[in-house]
């Protein structure tokens, strides 16, 4: 059994035909394990980049990939064949975090054709090592970088190059010797051949703007009464600010009066509504503000 940690290097670069911004994987990195974690291969490629024959300042600092190493790279469809080889018949590819499944996957709708890079069960790599950690005393429950859980562990990250595919790949081959735990790595182990977790990848939820979408129940709407529980009636129209329906409510028992807020998210799975009430503003109405002149002071 092998194993496949991945890792990709990226810069944000606009796309032409799509009118929008994507980011083009410009470096991939990869070793391949056995099944006691030795390093059987590694894999590293540079790729030239089909949309622009520069990268940014950022990109190139971070990475070291400058525009002269960009444009000596291999066109990107020859990289990822060439990575596919190398992964064989590996069981498992892992990725710090699954930010690179959404990469590999814009990229192979925009810049591939009839090409995908070869991947059985995956696993979030950056899932599995933080669970281990929340069992050694870290407690922040934000994703954590591949620097600072190796921090955490007193992992020497001196003979690394970070942020540069094959380093990082190592240096993650490293993390997973330290946290791996059968039961938590089988529990993370995702079949992408099934279609329903694609789909959940490329979803991306939404907040609902219009008060009469067809995934809005009634129901959802209605507030009861903050004070005494009782039957409220809406006073105005919905408005909407700021991803939340705004309106204003009277109790129809107490007469307590309140401002009622709901909003929508439309996820994968279903929809999440939150609702929130806030203290009362009535409508203030507008004056004139000029003072009448007296013809005689």
């Amino acid at each position: 059994m092998n194993y496949i940690i991945l890792d990709l290097e990226w810069d944000s670069v606009y796309y032409k035909p799509e009118k929008r911004f994507l980011n083009q994987i410009l470096q991939i990195g990869a070793v391949k394990l056995d099944q006691n974690f030795n390093t059987v291969n590694t894999f590293s490629a540079t790729i030239r980049s089909s949309i622009s024959n520069r990268v940014t300042g950022r990109f190139a600092k971070l990475t070291g990939i400058t525009n002269e190493v960009m444009r000596a790279g291999i066109p990107f469809e020859d990289a990822v064949r060439a990575y596919n080889d190398f992964v064989g018949d590996a069981e498992y590819t892992m990725t710090w975090s699954n930010s690179d499944l959404y990469t590999i996957l814009a990229n192979q709708d925009y810049l591939l054709k009839d090409l995908e890079f070869k991947i059985k069960g995956y696993v979030d790599l950056q899932k599995l090592v933080q669970g281990h950690l929340y069992t050694k005393g870290y407690e922040d429950k934000n994703q954590i970088s591949l620097e600072a859980a190796s921090e955490f562990l007193k992992v020497d990250t001196g003979e690394f190059q970070l942020h540069t595919a094959l380093d990082d790949a190592l240096l993650s081959a490293h993390l997973l010797k330290i946290c791996y735990d059968k039961k938590r790595f089988e529990g993370l182990v995702k079949d992408l051949s099934q279609p329903d977790y694609i789909e959940r990848i490329r979803f991306k939820p939404y907040n609902i703007s219009n008060i009469n979408d067809n995934l809005i129940k009634p129901q959802q709407l209605e507030f009861t009464c903050p004070k005494c529980n009782g039957k409220t009636k809406r006073l105005n129209n919905w408005k909407y600010r700021n991803r939340w329906f705004v309106c204003n409510f009277k109790c129809e028992d107490c007469g307590f009066k309140f401002n009622g807020r709901v909003t929508f998210k439309k996820t994968y799975d279903d929809l999440k509504v939150k609702h929130k009430v806030c203290e009362y503003k009535p409508k203030v109405k507008k004056t004139n503000d000029v003072q009448p002149v007296p013809e005689k002071v």
